[in-house]
């Protein structure tokens, strides 16, 4: 099922992805925390309260991830409004990922795109994960050309070995911009 799952995902049926990630939760519960995945599939299904509460869901064994309280954060921004998910961001231990730190602080309004950018330097993954980043918080805030710009680039099949997983996400992303 989780492979099903993902495949549909990667096809761009997020719909689907989003209901075979439900039969899994149904029949094994308490693999739920670790599904991650299906938090984006709920939000690319415009499910954005079961993707709020997958990604509480999931910070109970992920704590330090910055990428789960940007992820809620989009839900909330989306369901309510990016004040309300300023206000709502889960907090999150220490990540070490560059730009993971900077990416946080963007997001509760304590940095700038260009301080992303900075701190990702020239390290292929670094650089995906502030495109990616960059262009959700900019959706959220209603700015759809840089939205546009910073997922291009993050779809960019150059970052498809440094972004993994999130690359197909930057794909999917892009593929609902483009319509």
């Amino acid at each position: 099922m989780y492979q099903r799952a993902v495949a549909h995902f990667e096809a761009g049926r997020v719909v689907q992805s989003a209901e075979e990630f439900d039969r899994l939760v149904k029949i094994r519960p308490e693999i739920a925390p670790e599904l991650w995945q299906r938090g984006i599939a709920l939000y690319y299904a415009g499910r954005y309260d079961d993707c709020r509460k997958q990604f509480e869901l999931h910070r109970t064994v992920n704590p330090n991830d910055v990428e789960n309280a940007t992820w809620h954060f989009l839900c909330v921004a989306r369901a309510e409004s990016p004040a309300a998910a300023t206000a709502a961001l889960l907090p999150v231990g220490p990540d070490a990922r560059v730009p993971m730190r900077q990416v946080y602080d963007l997001f509760r309004g304590r940095a700038t795109p260009a301080d992303v950018l900075r701190s990702a330097g020239t390290e292929p993954s670094a650089q995906f994960y502030a495109h990616l980043y960059l262009g959700l918080f900019a959706e959220a805030r209603g700015e759809r050309a840089r939205a546009l710009e910073h997922i291009t680039a993050a779809a960019d099949s150059r970052f498809a070995a440094a972004g993994g997983y999130m690359h197909t996400v930057a794909k999917v992303h892009l593929a609902t911009l483009q319509r």
